[in-house]
C-alpha cells in the first residue's frame, strides 16, 4: 500500500511548478504539454461466461507539447536543414517543482518532432503551435 503523504501547506502540483527542457534547454515559451502510454488489454474467455486469463500486448506513447512561435523558431535554428523533424532522438524532461515538498520528474524518452505547422488567425495576440511528437517509452517518476 501506498504511502500517504498529505500536501504540504496545502498546495498541489500545478502549472506554475513545471519546468519542461528539450534538446537540455529549459524552455519558457511553453503553454501545454500532453502526454500519455497506453497499453494493449483483453480478456481472454475459456468455460463459462467470464474471463480465465489476461493477456498484455504493445504500449503505445502518444506526446504533443505547445510551444510559442519564438520557441519554434529557435528550434528550427539548430535543426539540420531549418525542418525540426530532421532533429535526432531527443528526451522531453518534465520536472514539477513545488517550493516544498516532492520533485517529480517525468521524462519522455527518444522524442522526435514529427511535423511544424502554423494556425494564426486575426486576433490572436500570442502564436502558439502545437506540435506532436514521437516518443518511444516514458519514465514515470523519475527523481
Amino acid at each position: 500500500m501506498a504511502k500517504f503523504q498529505p500536501l504540504v501547506n496545502g498546495q498541489a502540483y500545478s502549472w506554475a511548478q513545471i519546468e519542461l527542457r528539450i534538446l537540455g534547454a529549459t524552455v519558457a515559451g511553453v503553454t501545454a504539454i500532453s502526454y500519455e502510454d497506453m497499453e494493449e488489454m483483453q480478456d481472454n474467455f475459456g468455460a463459462g461466461n467470464r474471463p480465465v486469463s489476461r493477456a498484455y500486448g504493445k504500449i503505445e506513447c502518444k506526446a504533443s507539447v505547445t510551444l510559442e512561435a519564438a520557441e519554434v523558431v529557435a528550434l528550427q535554428s539548430v535543426a539540420p536543414s531549418g525542418r525540426i523533424q530532421n532533429i535526432p532522438e531527443f528526451p522531453v524532461i518534465i520536472s514539477y517543482l513545488p517550493e516544498s515538498g516532492v520533485i517529480v520528474q517525468d521524462v519522455l524518452n527518444n522524442c522526435r518532432f514529427k511535423g511544424n505547422k502554423r494556425d494564426v488567425k486575426t486576433g490572436d495576440m500570442q502564436i502558439e503551435v502545437e506540435l506532436e511528437l514521437m516518443v518511444s517509452d516514458i519514465s514515470w517518476g523519475t527523481k
